[in-house]
């Protein structure tokens, strides 16, 4: 084995479920691991690759019938107003009678190697600092990593030879696919798929050279029906990769890309299990986030069917996969989301003119290869969700508080936020000074005592929509709209505590609320920041909490088996409320039934192949200890240190999490003693709270601030 490679564990499973495999990839390529000494597979995909199945159709024009639906919701028939969006899309084309999903994310070919000397002693792992995926037996060692340099699945093989195969990945498609395979190159026709933007099929090329005892396998997925011989961008060239090729050198280039990522945060604990799915889970993102950003299965896939279809889902998976991101010190990591919004621009906008003929952005729960509105139904009324372009709206303010790009902030964000804004000032209605968002919908829930999800006024909305009116009226006071935003930010009605005590999840009294439920959005704002009226109001921060005591308590029974990463958004809200208890609880549970043994997280308790809990789960950990509010025009951060650390974790360190400003905080403790470096690339102030008490501090750009405090 190369000496640069230490896989962060060993097992002895052998397998031929591409689910159970062991995951390499470079953001845009994945290749799935897996096997046994009596054969090898490679299974492929790539982030362009979404087989076209599902024609998309212009969202419904439901604009006329607005007044109807909320004449329906008014009069409490909910489940009516949703059915009459159906009917209305029914009625307008026929292809909505059945629901209309996203194009698939296909595997893309399976490379087989059959190895002339199997044997006993198997062993496999991953060295998630390198990228490499390491399968041994006696006397025979395999390594693979997908190169981010090369753009290809580089494996190779020693102790050994075989023969080796490409075919299709197992399974029947959708729809049918015209494969032909020469040698070792696969070409894939999708027939029928003529409608504009149809992708029209791929091709796997995969190279061998021999020398020696050594056997080296060039793997790359070129989008584009037509053989490629390793001359398609953004790839090197086959005459550029050396001939024969060097593994080492090839090798040490990426690791000097993805390792210099990987390393830029480091976790120490007492506790092994949350140190190793912390690097587990930055490890997928990293390596699934390419020129898109990751899917629900990132950027691997061994199915023709996997499940959502394995697009970007943003009411809550995609802002889960991507949530520690910034904190982890990774910016680079968030660019490809606003380029996939870039992408997908016009079909936002023709969502909102055609369902609410309003202008600005209307962005569906589903993304893919499209973003029109066209996955709904009678009991998932999706197009009554008009929070989605505003919840990806704090993603963009996320990121200019962590990097404080300027030139980002008025060219990307703030335009985005503008057209957020459009829509909403269009949509919601304000009468006596009380703005109302009729219809509404709380992701994917519905209050206990309604048949419908269909609802007006669910807190999220409030929420998300005022994140977007503060900051354009931060940045831009002086522009023509401002009167209008500052109109509806004033209109935005107050929170409701429930009659139990609880936050509430809408502020319509007619709605109680369902706490036996996987999401929770209506605690959105401790995602990030944190929320200033909550938090600075006791009987809402009361309330915040025992809306949090409450979800936590059906998580952590038996009735929950779904959705992991709802679980740790639920523990980050915990944890920006100082709860430490609670996100321990949250993780603890994370870390015994959402994890299978090759390192990869599952969307139900070991079901599911699924990397939103792998950026979720680090972004626990990172809030448990560290904190920070958003940064106003005054440059000032207001970083909290080990905001919730759980008395299981009496010493321990972390370097290079990022606060928002942003300011770089390293962490070192135990009994008694915390130790903080803080570092901004700008002259700042900061107000750094901890545990025993609170101190102001003046940075200069680029120093190092050394704290030593009682803890």
């Amino acid at each position: 084995m190369n000496s640069s490679v230490n896989p962060a564990f060993r097992s002895a499973i052998t397998t031929g479920d591409w689910e159970h495999a062991l995951i390499t990839g470079n953001g845009r390529q994945g290749a799935l691991c897996y096997g046994s000494p009596a054969a090898l597979h490679f299974t492929l995909a790539h982030e362009d690759v979404f087989q076209p199945v599902t024609e998309p159709l212009p969202a419904p024009g439901t604009a006329a019938a607005l007044p109807r639906l909320r004449e329906l919701l008014a009069a409490g028939r909910f489940a009516d107003a949703a059915g009459e969006v159906c009917d209305l899309a029914v009625a307008e084309h026929p292809g909505y009678a059945e629901t209309r999903w996203i194009d698939p994310l296909i595997g893309t070919a399976t490379l087989t190697f059959v190895a002339d000397r199997p044997g006993g002693g198997w062993s496999r792992g991953t060295d998630l600092r390198t990228g490499v995926v390491v399968q041994e037996w006696d006397g025979v060692t395999c390594e693979a990593f997908v190169s981010r340099p090369a753009d290809a699945l580089i494996v190779r093989i020693t102790g050994c030879g075989g023969t080796l195969s490409l075919g299709p990945v197992e399974g029947d498609p959708e729809r049918p696919i015209d494969y032909t395979v020469d040698d070792l190159v696969l070409t894939a026709r999708f027939p029928g798929a003529d409608w504009p933007g149809a992708l029209a099929g791929y091709t796997v090329t995969a190279l061998t050279r021999r020398t020696g005892d050594e056997i080296l396998i060039l793997v790359r997925t070129t989008p584009g029906p037509r053989p490629s011989d390793f001359d398609a961008p953004p790839g090197l060239r086959l005459s550029e990769l050396g001939d024969p090729p060097d593994f080492d050198a090839l090798l040490a280039e990426h690791v000097a890309v993805h390792g210099e990522l990987f390393d830029r945060t480091r976790l120490s604990l007492p506790d092994p299990r949350t140190r190793q799915l912390f690097d587990a889970g930055r490890y997928a993102i990293i390596s699934s986030t390419g020129a898109r950003p990751p899917t629900l299965q990132g950027v691997w896939s061994g199915t023709y069917a996997p499940p959502w279809r394995s697009g970007w889902t943003i009411d809550g998976n995609l802002q889960a996969a991507l949530l520690a991101v910034h904190t982890t010190g990774t910016p680079e990591l968030m660019p490809p989301l606003f380029d996939l919004l870039d992408s997908l621009r016009d079909d936002l906008r023709e969502n909102a003119r055609r369902l609410y003929g309003v202008p600005g952005l209307y962005a569906p729960a589903h993304l893919g290869t499209h973003g029109r509105q066209n996955h709904f139904g009678p009991v998932w009324c999706l197009t009554f969700w008009t929070a989605g372009a505003a919840w990806l709206g704090r993603l963009y303010l996320e990121h200019w508080q962590h990097t404080g790009d300027a030139r980002f902030l008025a060219e990307r964000a703030l335009p985005y936020l503008r057209e957020v804004a459009e829509f909403h000032l269009a949509f919601a209605e304000i009468s006596d000074g009380r703005a109302r968002f009729s219809p509404s919908y709380s992701p994917e829930n519905r209050p206990s005592n309604t048949n419908s999800q269909a609802t007006v006024d669910a807190t999220l909305d409030v929420q998300a929509v005022g994140d977007v009116l503060r900051a354009l009226l931060l940045h831009l006071p002086g522009d023509p709209a401002a009167p209008r935003w500052r109109e509806l930010l004033d209109a935005l009605p107050p929170y409701r505590i429930a009659a139990s005590g609880e936050l509430a999840e809408w502020l319509d009294p007619r709605f109680d609320d369902n706490h036996g439920h996987r999401h929770c959005s209506h605690l959105y704002p401790f995602y990030y920041s944190g929320d200033p009226v909550v938090l600075e109001d006791p009987a809402l921060r009361a309330a915040a909490v025992k809306a949090v005591e409450e979800r936590l308590r059906w998580w952590l029974s038996e009735a929950s088996d779904e959705m992991g990463y709802g679980l740790a958004l639920l523990g980050v809200a915990a944890a920006r409320l100082g709860l430490a208890s609670a996100a321990y609880a949250a993780l603890t549970r994370l870390s015994s039934a959402y994890w299978r043994p090759n390192l990869v997280p599952t969307h139900n308790r070991d079901h599911m192949f699924n990397v939103d809990l792998a950026g979720a789960y680090p972004a626990l950990v990172a809030a448990m200890l560290l904190a920070s509010r958003d940064v106003d025009l005054d440059g000032v951060a207001q970083v909290h240190l080990l905001p919730a650390l759980p008395e299981q974790w009496p010493t321990g360190s972390v370097r290079g999490l990022i606060a928002r400003g942003p300011v770089r905080v390293d962490l070192s403790w135990r009994p008694g003693h915390l130790d903080a470096t803080l570092t901004s690339v700008i002259g700042r102030g900061v107000i750094v709270d901890w545990p025993r008490g609170s101190v102001s501090l003046s940075l200069a750009a680029g120093t190092p601030h050394e704290l030593h405090l009682p803890l």
